[in-house]
């Protein structure tokens, strides 16, 4: 079972946090990628749009005769032939979303947090006790964690006022709550921290959200390696430690 070090907001480490091997273990890029497409498609707005025949300005009149002209027979201004015509199969307004399973979704943010805590961007706090809403301390306790690019906060409830106050004028920085978070939120950030009541939270429910046979598979290494036997000598060994 890995760990990670916990710290409190001048740096200094005070603990450490178990992670699940459920979670913080193998990482599947390509459900990833279906997360992500899967958000940014219901962020797509999808306003674009043409105007059909009858929402063209013009005269529905017949401009000249069927026949006897010389020219090319016309019914009306609003043709999509002309210039100022409407569109033919135009977009129309829509939205692009779709629906998505939920244990796709969950095992996604699964990788997400092991990618991030593979690539050691991933910081725990204890707390983020802010005594005074100050935009500059908190700064520095960024700096003191070692932050330096963009950076999602994620805190366990959404009633720290302090830390909203403190947070809200930096640039590159997002703060969410722990039931909020999306693996598109942790792929676009630089760093993650996590305050210890949030990530502790997040591993519970993921780790039960987590497939029986891939909780099965975990409890079967463990056990494998509990009650594993040395292996039996050979002849050629044993001949070897009399001589």
């Amino acid at each position: 079972m890995a760990t990670i070090d916990i710290h409190d907001l001048t740096g200094k480490k005070v603990g450490t946090f178990d992670l699940a091997d459920e979670i913080f273990g193998a990482v599947n890029e390509d459900l990833i990628w279906e997360a992500v497409k899967h958000y940014r498609a219901g962020q797509h707005v999808g306003t674009h749009k043409t105007k059909s025949r009858r929402e063209v300005s013009g005269s529905g009149k017949k401009l000249w005769k069927q026949k006897g002209t010389g020219r090319a027979r016309i019914g009306s201004i609003r043709s999509p032939l002309w210039r100022h015509g409407y569109t033919v199969h135009g977009p129309q307004p829509r939205s692009y979303d779709y629906t998505f399973p939920r244990k796709k979704l969950l095992g996604a943010l699964r990788s997400a947090l092991a990618a991030k805590f593979a690539d050691g961007k991933l910081i725990v706090v204890n707390a983020f006790d802010i005594k005074e809403p100050k935009t500059k301390d908190f700064r520095k306790s960024l700096d003191a964690l070692k932050v330096d690019k963009t950076v999602l906060i994620v805190e366990a409830g959404s009633s720290n006022r302090n830390l909203e106050l403190s947070a809200r004028n930096i640039d590159g920085l997002e703060l969410m709550a722990g039931n909020e978070i999306h693996p598109y939120h942790l792929l676009r950030y630089n760093h993650v921290i996590f305050s210890h009541p949030a990530i502790e939270k997040l591993q519970v429910s993921l780790k039960d959200s987590a497939s029986k046979k891939q909780r099965k598979h975990k409890e079967d290494e463990g056990a494998k390696k509990a009650s594993a036997t040395p292996r039996k000598r050979t002849r050629h060994e044993k001949a070897a430690e009399v001589a």
